[in-house]
């Protein structure tokens, strides 16, 4: 049977990213490595991170890269955007990785190797099975899985989370920081907070086996993990 390896939000942790992926055990040409999004900002080492992501995805053709709402702000700030929201957002981080300082947001474009542009410009909003939707942030209740926006796909949070809407298939996500994966009927949430200090996490399906490491990048970005409801 083949497995499904969801990884959830890194930002820029790339120590860590590198110690799940030798705890993982994919089979190329059989299994899959699903992202979740939120590869960059706030930690160290974005410009890494997505190197390594598209080394994975050589080895392993079939991976799947989907956009969180922090490479949707960087590509909107490389398109003339708010760059101050990007470097809020913890793009400063970012900059620094591809050896550029705050002041030089402006020379990103110029600066970023046109492979990891590429990378950024051709993720997708969602991607599903027969039995699984992955998306970053949630989904818009009651709308068909065609009918959904990006701003639901990247940004959801409480009016995803808290609904019981049921579409058809257990949704796999991330964008959430939570101490502990959130585990309902109709919805996991796997972004236990790296960046923060917390954990990243790997959900393995259809076993629903959870592979988590501790941060291993320094320094912490400042935040707090939503604790989960134990009757949930």
């Amino acid at each position: 049977m083949s497995k499904i390896f969801a990884i959830g939000d890194i930002h820029g942790c790339h120590q860590t990213l590198n110690e799940l992926l030798d705890l993982i055990n994919p089979r190329a040409g059989q299994d899959r490595i699903v992202f979740l999004g939120d590869y960059i900002n706030r930690g160290p080492c974005s410009k890494e991170v997505i190197e390594q992501i598209i080394s994975v995805k050589k080895t392993y053709p079939g991976t799947i890269t989907l956009m969180g709402n922090h490479e949707q702000i960087l590509l909107a700030s490389l398109a003339g955007g708010e760059t101050d929201f990007f470097l809020r957002m913890g793009g400063k981080q970012t900059l620094a990785s591809y050896g550029l300082k705050e002041n030089e947001s402006s020379s990103l474009l110029a600066r970023i190797p046109a492979s990891h542009l590429a990378f950024l410009e051709n993720l997708m909003f969602l991607w599903h099975t027969e039995d699984y939707i992955f998306v970053h942030a949630g989904l818009q209740p009651g709308l068909h899985l065609s009918q959904q926006s990006a701003q639901w796909c990247c940004w959801a949070r409480d009016d995803f989370i808290n609904s019981n809407f049921d579409f058809g298939r257990k949704i796999i996500f991330g964008h959430t920081p939570f101490s502990n994966p959130l585990m309902t009927d109709n919805k996991i949430g796997i972004d236990t907070g790296t960046v923060y200090g917390g954990k990243l996490t790997c959900l393995v399906l259809p076993e629903r086996e959870l592979i988590k490491v501790d941060c291993r990048d320094k320094p912490i970005w400042p935040g707090s993990l939503k604790e989960v409801p134990p009757t949930r």
